[in-house]
């Protein structure tokens, strides 16, 4: 993920063959007998093939992959559709390009006429349940659609924050629970069942970053935890694992330095394109399949599996590569529009046939994949009639400009860019004129990469923050982390600058003016703080979090009043904002209504963990009011 985004702290006063074109599957393939009765899909995000045991790697600590590609069927060369986490798997549930189910970034929307494997399934009576693991993939964004139960609520922090991320273990707690609903005989549900589990551990940051251990190291720590708790869904299945199809696959790779890139989601090369695709059940032998294949074939095939088909789909079945047949020859797209969209440079799309793949940009690149799989080498001059006929087909796939699309909604732009994903300058995927190829961007997109991977800290960060704002003075969302990056380290004169600059740019966010308020507060400046405030309600004025901080600053200055009803507002509209409530108490004490101070703090210290280090101090507090 390497876009620039930030995620400040939210209560601010308190805490700081080469044409031939593509056949559609429905033209060519009619159901058949079903070999398994269920069907389980599971994607890992961010999993490069090379560092999964099957696929060659010797330090790989992935037995549950391992085992399931020793008895299934392996596909050597899998590429997703874009290296991003929603448009990748909406590819994979639809059986669709981008360009064919509208999501071309994080914090689109898939399409609601497109069909998908799950609104396929359950019309035959499937029984459907989803359990993701991070927020790109939020109910809000369209693939809930078919699933009779959609698991995207992510915990809160220490802070009382909803966290943009769970770990792979709570997700199969959920989705063990369901299935233990589908296995119970009494139940009404029981039937035939289509489960989706995504896992989200090996994205960054990896593990704890100050831990001294190199980035690979932790990397792969995260795939391991991954695998564990993938072999721990398979486990649960029980008797029902012999009549159920399991699929695998990564959603996209990672770049560590590879083309100078790091993380991923602007680039195209096969070091962010490339994924583990494993297929296994009853009835699939165990095999390497050689071909090209693309995560557009997941559903169709999925759906054969089970004995369903899914029609008007880019992908194909693929199981006659293991039932006696062979695959078509045909050509592949990929595409990344993050650089429009983010940072208003030029997007990149490709298109893969035979020995060839094309890059299409302001310098399209060429490459003979077959002798040159690190794509090193750039033939689009000496193959420059090749180069011609790939990009008028990459044009068939989409044009280098999008739509007017809805942006994201302020929380969920918020939420996206706290994971390195979404809203880089406002609006930058219009106007005219010639875009800057992200090549020659190269330098500040790695930088931009090591910001939001979460790799730097403390002096690095800000650092690199400086370079990215020096380089790239319009760069909003630089502005705006830098001035928090300034605000954590206790220096409120650069930070006001900064958040000064990323305010005035327009960003319909109100995190410059939390920002603001919170150094205005630390410096008794409370009328300051109060206007900051008000700008904030007034670019987001159903925020609860804002609410929040009004009450905090209402308190401070001793409008006790108006500061209960703030906070008990906030908290109406988010229960969850345990700062908040601690200041609800706060405020209750203050006011001398000690009886409701108590309940506050007992509330709190209700959905406080045992081992939450404010536990003290709302000890402290409820002691002094009882």
């Amino acid at each position: 993920m390497t876009r620039l985004s930030v995620r400040p702290a939210r209560i601010a006063i308190l805490f700081a063959s080469v044409f031939s074109a593509l056949i559609p599957a429905c033209a060519r393939e009619t159901p058949t007998a079903a070999n398994a009765r269920n069907l389980v899909l599971i994607t890992i995000d961010t999993l490069r093939a090379d560092h999964v045991g099957a696929y060659g790697d010797a330090r790989a600590r992935t037995p549950t992959l391992d085992a399931l590609a020793a008895r299934g069927v392996l596909f050597e060369r899998a590429f997703s559709a874009a290296p991003i986490t929603l448009p990748s798997h909406a590819t994979l549930m639809t059986g669709r390009y981008p360009p064919g189910h509208g999501a071309r970034d994080n914090g689109m929307h898939v399409s609601p006429s497109v069909a998908t494997l799950a609104t396929t399934l359950k019309a035959k009576g499937f029984a459907t349940a989803a359990f993701v693991a991070a927020f790109p993939l939020d109910h809000q964004f369209g693939l809930d659609r078919g699933f009779d139960v959609y698991g995207d609520r992510m915990p809160r922090g220490p802070d009382g924050k909803l966290q943009n991320e769970r770990s792979a273990s709570r997700v199969v707690d959920e989705a063990v629970g369901w299935l233990r609903t589908i296995q119970n005989p009494a139940s009404a549900r029981a039937s035939r069942f289509f489960l989706w589990v995504h896992l989200f551990e090996p994205h960054a940051p990896y593990g704890d970053p100050r831990s001294g251990r190199s980035t690979i190291d932790r990397y792969d720590d995260e795939i391991a935890t991954a695998d564990r708790e993938a072999g721990r869904l398979l486990a649960a299945l029980g008797p029902q694992a012999s009549d159920t199809a399991v699929v695998l696959a990564g959603d996209h790779g990672e770049a560590f330095g590879e083309h100078g890139e790091y993380a991923h989601s602007i680039f195209v090369y096969d070091t962010t394109l490339r994924v583990p695709l494993v297929v296994s059940g009853p009835g699939v032998p165990a095999a390497h399949v050689p071909d090209a294949v693309t995560l557009a074939d997941v559903a169709p095939t999925a759906a054969r599996l089970v004995g369903e088909r899914i029609g008007d789909v880019d992908g194909i079945d693929l199981s006659p590569a293991w039932r006696g047949g062979s695959l078509p020859r045909r050509e592949l797209y990929a595409e990344s529009f993050a650089p429009l969209v983010e940072f208003g440079w030029a997007p990149l799309r490709a298109v893969r046939s035979d020995r060839w793949k094309l890059i299409a940009a302001p310098t399209p690149e060429l490459f003979d994949v077959t002798s040159d799989a690190s794509e090193e080498n750039n033939l689009a001059s000496r193959e420059a009639a090749i180069a011609r006929q790939l990009g008028a087909r990459v044009d068939r796939y989409s044009p280098p400009a999008l739509t007017a699309h809805a942006p994201a909604p302020p929380d969920a732009a918020d939420r996206l860019r706290a994971l390195g994903y979404s809203s880089g300058t406002p609006g930058a995927e219009s106007g005219g004129g010639p875009r800057r190829d992200p090549k020659d961007m190269r330098e500040i997109a790695a930088r931009i990469a090591q910001v939001t991977s979460g790799e730097l800290s403390g002096d690095a960060l800000v650092s690199a923050l400086e370079t990215i704002v020096h380089a790239d003075p319009a760069n909003t969302q630089a502005h705006l982390r830098l001035g928090y990056a300034y605000l954590q380290r206790g220096d409120c004169a650069h930070a006001i600058r900064e958040l000064t600059v990323a305010a005035n740019a327009g960003l319909p966010s109100a995190d410059p003016f939390l920002g603001i308020a919170t150094c205005l507060g630390r410096a008794n400046d409370l009328a300051g703080a109060d206007r900051a405030l008000g700008e904030a309600q007034r670019r987001e004025p159903d925020n609860p979090v804002i609410l929040a901080n009004i009450g905090i600053l209402q308190a401070a200055r001793g409008q006790l009043p108006a500061a209960i009803t703030s906070l008990t507002a906030a908290l109406g509209k988010d229960p969850g904002l345990d700062e908040a409530r601690f200041n609800l108490a706060i405020a209750y004490a203050k006011a001398g209504r000690r009886a409701d101070a108590a309940a506050a703090a007992r509330a709190l210290l209700d959905r406080l963990p045992a081992a939450a280090p404010q536990r003290a101090e709302v000890e402290r507090l409820l002691k002094a009011v009882q």
